[in-house]
């Protein structure tokens, strides 16, 4: 599968993707390098400790400290499911920067540590939009990992699949390729993949 074929279909998602406006600010204001990845059970023993505290506050009549405190530990718990590290790769890769935004996956040193299992998909996601312009082996790998981990959004995992089928047409594996793109059909709901499922299927009867 060319480059021309992908990128049109990368687009379509990068730009649905939605990242909150207190993130953009942080990524635009915050140096990279001062940005570290911790295990994400700490995120969750942080919650617990500012929470416990902010009981403490409300017991002894602190009311907004209390509230303050509680605020602050949803979210450490909000990080737990939305990795931050993930939302600015995606910040980056809506702005076309692939460059920046290998930078900022390249922060998550064990993913298998520092994420949670859906998260650690949408980390071999991203890695496979990257690798895919230059690396199609490498690429495969990373997509059917993807896959296997868990992606939450459809028309993630559609793109995901509609990638494979790309790389296994490349391969001349006929079979193959028309299933995935059988079931990235029936994934994509929206149809914002229907020229290049259409393309691909007549790169198919040629083989």
């Amino acid at each position: 599968m060319d480059l021309q074929q992908k990128v049109p279909a990368n687009k379509s998602r990068l730009k649905a993707k939605s990242i909150p406006f207190h993130l953009e600010v942080f990524v635009t204001f915050v140096p990279l390098n001062t940005i570290r990845m911790f295990h994400k059970n700490i995120k969750l023993a942080l919650a617990v400790l500012i929470f416990g505290w902010a009981v403490y506050q409300f017991i002894e009549g602190f009311i907004g400290n209390g509230i303050m405190y509680v605020l602050l530990s949803s979210i450490f718990v909000l990080l737990y499911f939305k990795n931050e590290i993930i939302l600015l790769a995606f910040f980056r890769l809506r702005k076309q920067d692939f460059v920046g935004a290998d930078k900022w996956l390249n922060k998550i040193k064990s993913p298998e540590a520092s994420l949670t299992r859906k998260q650690q998909g949408y980390f071999y996601y991203l890695k496979g939009l990257m690798v895919s312009q230059t690396n199609m082996n490498e690429a495969e790998k990373l997509f059917k990992r993807a896959i296997s981990l868990g992606l939450s959004m459809k028309h993630d995992l559609a793109l995901a699949k509609l990638n494979l089928a790309g790389i296994a047409l490349t391969k001349r594996r006929k079979r193959e390729a028309t299933q995935l793109l059988a079931e990235t059909k029936k994934l994509d709901k929206q149809n914002m993949l229907t020229e290049q499922i259409k393309m691909m299927q007549q790169q198919l009867k040629r083989i």
